[in-house]
């Protein structure tokens, strides 16, 4: 996959802001993320994560502020214009989210329906089984149903439907939630390995402090409304009282002597 040709950060917020009545969940949040970098989002229960993930991706509808993907200001598109960054990124939800009345194909076929309408059932089913490979999963997953499918292997096929566009730019929203410390090492992994082969950008929202340390470069840490943002390495010396909590705890210090082990 080729690399960004621009110098633009491929994610930029400026001034955000969401309001539920009276709380004020971000208040002039900003963010950038840089071509290829894998950026971490945590923050306490309530800290406006998911609600910050759906600002950018369009399914909420911000008080104040602006969002951009590749310089473009994501509320001032066309819906051709839309479209179009739209089919440059890819998302997994938690619990992956995969439509339960249809098998593993035919969830990863979905985007490659709606936005190639011209491709054959051959070459959907030629892709689809390249997007299994991609992650790891047997070919025979192909024809299960979610309900048939482990924690980890659910996680797995929401993140080849995720892929099956060749984006650029991955959200992703909890991916290790629910999964066993093995199969969760197992998908940290996994996106390393493909994110050292494929280049795209990742941001990822998890509360996986292992997989924080594990894969990213570096993390934003949704505090009083706004990000506090610094390199994976540098974050835990913040002064600020629940940064210095979260990552100088009991689990903070073994899951940074796991990644440093």
């Amino acid at each position: 996959m080729a690399r960004a040709m621009t110098s633009e950060p491929v994610v930029r917020v400026r001034g955000l802001v969401n309001r539920f009545g009276r709380q004020v969940v971000h208040d002039g949040l900003d963010l950038e993320v840089e071509a290829e970098e894998i950026f971490g989002i945590v923050g306490g229960s309530g800290s406006g994560k998911s609600v910050l993930l759906h600002s950018i991706l369009g399914l909420h509808k911000p008080q104040g502020g602006r969002v951009e993907l590749y310089g473009h200001d994501m509320q001032h598109l066309s819906s051709s214009e839309r479209q179009a960054v739209v089919q440059t990124y890819g998302v997994t939800f938690q619990n992956g989210a995969l439509i339960s009345s249809l098998t593993v194909a035919q969830n990863i076929e979905l985007p490659l329906r709606e936005y190639h309408a011209d491709l054959t059932d051959a070459a959907l089913s030629t892709l689809v089984d390249l997007d299994l490979q991609l992650v790891g999963l047997p070919p025979d997953a192909a024809a299960k149903w979610p309900a048939q499918l482990s924690g980890g292997m659910v996680k797995r096929a929401a993140l080849a439907r995720a892929l099956a566009l060749e984006p650029k730019l991955l959200f992703l929203d909890e991916p290790t939630s629910g999964l066993d410390p093995i199969s969760a090492a197992a998908f940290d992994e996994l996106l390393l390995s493909l994110h050292s082969e494929l280049r795209f950008t990742v941001v990822m929202i998890t509360h996986d402090l292992d997989s924080l340390f594990r894969t990213c470069s570096r993390v934003g840490v949704l505090v009083g409304g706004r990000l506090v943002v610094d390199r994976i390495e540098r974050i835990a010396d913040h002064p600020d009282p629940w940064i210095h909590d979260y990552f100088h705890g009991p689990r903070g210090r073994a899951a940074q002597a796991r990644a440093h082990g």
